[in-house]
């Protein structure tokens, strides 16, 4: 082999070298004070060193470092960040972080495979530096794609297991229970079937004994769950505990509008259901009835020409 064969790999192994390097020193610089933190957080550990080093893992010690590229440069933007993690049930203080980490740790997987594969294949040409770089572009945004899967499917389970979980909270309001009660209430009997709902009612009545006021935990429950109908929920139960008024009454009203505007959406997915169809009924259906009714007169046509 000769040294323009040779250097495809060599820049593959120089790569490959630097990442584990990096990798290395970010797993293996950890202070003394962030290990008397970690042993104060977990009274387990202080007898373990061993344990203790093992305790958190290998994205958590890097995720300041590598998402350090990658932070919100002003307030509006990690505040964004934030809101679309909660929307996809990611509410931790080190969700944003550990998102950018993972955005840059998947992108230099990208490079890193895209670059071998992309030099063995094509060696240092354009397709190969054009391989390197799809490949890490990639990495880089797959974690976005998967974040807003997450959220579009988390936002339908809450909208569609909402009404049911406001028609019992109506019914627990009526019958004597606090809101705070009714929440928990809900949040113990639905666990099964509307997780996500629950566990946003949960939240709120965790915020709520930590002495967090009604408003801003109502209000932030609308924004986490980035669902319309919650939003007006929150505002519904925001005004009626300002004015004084009845809960029971503003629930039953916003839970008669759901179930309002979920009918209205179910008769117009049906008014689309003719129009859906169009297409399949003239690519798939009518050519095989094209076949079967035009198909013998056509055979006896042809026979009678032959005949003749």
């Amino acid at each position: 082999m000769d040294f323009v064969q040779l250097l495809p790999w060599a820049i593959f192994g120089m790569v490959i070298v630097g990442v584990i390097a990096l990798i290395s020193k970010l797993s293996s610089d950890q202070s003394r004070a962030t290990a008397r933190l970690d042993e104060l957080r977990n009274p387990h550990l202080r007898n373990n060193p061993e344990e203790a080093a093992s305790a958190s893992t290998l994205l958590e010690k890097a995720a300041p470092t590598l998402s350090k590229a990658l932070a919100p440069k002003s307030e509006l933007e990690e505040n964004q960040l934030k809101v679309k993690l909660a929307n996809a049930g990611y509410n931790g203080e080190n969700a944003p972080s550990i998102f950018l980490s993972l955005k840059v740790a998947i992108g230099i997987l990208g490079v890193v495979l895209g670059s071998g594969i992309g030099f063995y294949k094509y060696g240092l040409t354009q397709n190969g530096w054009t391989s390197m770089i799809i490949a890490g572009g990639i990495g880089f945004y797959l974690p976005s794609i998967v974040l807003a899967l997450l959220c579009k499917g988390r936002i339908e389970r809450i909208f569609l297991s909402l009404p049911d979980a406001l028609d019992l909270l109506v019914v627990c309001v009526e019958a004597g229970l606090g809101l705070d009660a009714a929440m928990r209430r809900v949040s113990e009997e639905l666990e099964e079937t509307s997780p996500d709902v629950c566990s946003e009612f949960a939240l709120c009545n965790l915020q709520l004994q930590m002495g967090r006021p009604r408003r801003e935990v109502l209000h932030d429950l609308g924004i986490r769950s980035g669902v319309d109908d919650m939003r007006a929920l929150a505002a519904i139960l925001i005004q009626a505990d300002k004015f004084g008024s009845s809960i029971a009454q503003a629930l039953r009203v916003q839970s008669d509008s759901m179930r309002v505007k979920r009918s209205q959406m179910a008769e117009e997915q049906a008014a689309m259901t003719a129009v859906k169809m169009i297409f399949p009924l003239v690519l798939f259906i009518f050519p095989g009835i094209f076949v079967v009714l035009v198909g013998p007169a056509a055979i006896m046509m042809i026979n009678g020409l032959l005949s003749s």
